[in-house]
């Protein structure tokens, strides 16, 4: 496994480890299973016929709410390190949340969509199998945006109907997804238009450090781009994560976005994002 490889594991590793300002962040009502509430149904699948990434395999997952019918397209909402996101007990709890939201008329009937990186073949035992993960998420470019297009949402239309509306579609990640919910909006803004990223790794772990000139200098795109950062976040040889996204945001605003950076105390993890997840739905599903 390569140097770069086992740094962007770490960095993972490093999302369910809070630091003790990190403590602060805690899962509030809407995070929280409530009364009378319906809950939406969670299906598990695994994809294994990549042909954009030949020779993966990965877990992935479809969140349909109680509310969607068939009548009409739903709205999409997709999620890197999905795993992570659609466990009901775990830090973000994105089907509690969207059961809450949508159940309360605060953000639409959306479909979740949760996809983990792809790993190659099958590990030795007591090892974990090679992550295509920095490949996947931190490189630029369109290869992850025709991932989802072509081969993943195709899957999914086969038994839910989500909307063709790039308004209506959204894609959030952390650290490493962050940056790579980014770049699927970036290239392809005909498709989705809504970022969310947490503790995004726009540094130069490959190439994404230059975003922020990229956003001033190309013509504007109809995006809304919600950042999380942490000031207590990374600083090694690929760069400094809270000045990155300090740098993406004065981008996006010189540029003429609509965007919101959410700085906090925390580190490299994902406290801070969960337990505001609820009012970044509501922000970034606002009419």
């Amino acid at each position: 496994m390569n140097r770069l490889c086992l740094l962007t594991l770490a960095l993972f590793a490093t999302l369910s480890h809070a630091a003790p300002q990190d403590d602060q962040y805690v899962l509030g009502p809407d995070s929280q299973r409530k009364p009378g509430v319906p809950q939406g149904k969670v299906t598990q699948h695994v994809w294994n016929s990549s042909k954009i990434y030949p020779g993966t395999t990965r877990d992935w997952w479809i969140y349909v709410p109680t509310q969607y019918d068939g009548s009409k397209p739903a709205n999409l909402m997709v999620f890197c390190d999905g795993g992570g996101f659609v466990k009901e007990d775990g830090q973000f709890r994105v089907p509690v949340v969207f059961d809450n939201l949508i159940a309360a008329g605060e953000m639409p009937v959306t479909v979740g969509v949760f996809i983990n990186p792809g790993v190659f073949g099958e590990a030795p035992k007591g090892q974990k199998p090679r992550s295509n993960r920095s490949f996947e998420y931190d490189s630029l470019g369109d290869l992850y945006a025709r991932f989802l297009l072509e081969e993943i949402l195709p899957e999914v239309a086969k038994t839910v109907k989500i909307t063709d509306d790039p308004e209506g579609r959204a894609i959030c990640g952390n650290s490493s997804g962050g940056i790579c919910a980014f770049t699927v909006a970036w290239e392809r803004p005909d498709s989705f238009r809504k970022v969310v990223s947490h503790i995004g790794s726009f540094t130069n772990i490959r190439g994404g450090h230059v975003y922020p000139a990229l956003v001033r200098k190309a013509e504007k795109k109809p995006l809304r781009v919600f950042l999380q950062e942490g000031k207590n976040d990374l600083d090694n040889q690929f760069g400094n994560w809270p000045l990155a996204n300090q740098d993406m945001a004065a981008s996006l605003q010189f540029a003429g976005y609509d965007f919101k950076l959410v700085m906090g105390e925390g580190t490299h993890n994902g406290k801070h994002g969960a337990a505001i997840f609820p009012d970044t739905m509501r922000w970034l599903w606002r009419k």
